[in-house]
């Protein structure tokens, strides 16, 4: 997990992309979502319970980083987590990725490939349609490690949605999932950023 593919197939990087976190086949690859939709948050709160689903409106502002969620504490890297899981909610309501990317490494490929994938199919554009918000429902097993890099894993859900990567392809609809996102966050500028996350579906 904290590792980086950097030699991802063909193969796995359209899955990735074609289905955003859940686990590759088909209709679903694994980039951070189930099947080809990415999360999106505005209205979504991705608190520990929460089980909201995406607002109507498309929200105008990025979710700001919460107080509890600064510095590089163990507590605050389980705040970074769930406010994490809200800037990819945002990003696929907006198809705006800019603070997404901002908090996530420069070499976190999963991360770019969502961010990819959400700037042509989002809910702004209308391709992306149904209960897409990310819950994270609980993090847990958070260890820091000896290069200051920090591993655990939160549990996540995501309702049933319907997704499109241009206007004219086939609608991709993708059923209610739980999964595990094991993750990497490391340091940078005084607070935690995504290293790295794998998605694995229960």
């Amino acid at each position: 997990m904290t590792t980086r593919n950097r030699q991802a197939t063909a193969l796995t990087l359209a899955c990735l992309c074609a289905a955003l976190l859940a686990s590759c086949s088909n209709k679903s690859p694994e980039a951070g979502r189930p099947n080809t939709a990415p999360p999106s948050t505005g209205s979504t709160s991705t608190t520990a319970g929460s089980s909201t689903q995406p607002s109507a409106s498309t929200p105008t502002e990025p979710p700001a980083r919460p107080k509890a969620a600064e510095g590089l504490t163990l507590a605050a890297a389980e705040s970074f987590v769930y406010y994490y899981s809200e800037l990819l909610n945002y990003a696929s309501d907006t198809g705006d990725t800019g603070i997404l990317i901002t908090n996530s490494d420069s070499g976190c490929e999963r991360c770019q490939l969502y961010a990819d994938f959400v700037k042509k199919s989002n809910a702004r554009n209308g391709l992306l349609t149904g209960d897409y918000h990310e819950h994270t429902k609980e993090v847990s097993e958070l260890v820091r490690g000896s290069s200051g890099r920090l591993g655990g894993s939160s549990d996540v859900i995501v309702g049933a949605y319907v997704s499109k990567e241009t206007t004219s392809a086939t609608p991709i609809t993708s059923k209610p999932t739980s999964y595990k996102r094991e993750i990497a966050l490391s340091p940078q500028g005084g607070n935690w950023v995504m290293y790295e996350m794998k998605f694995v579906e229960k």
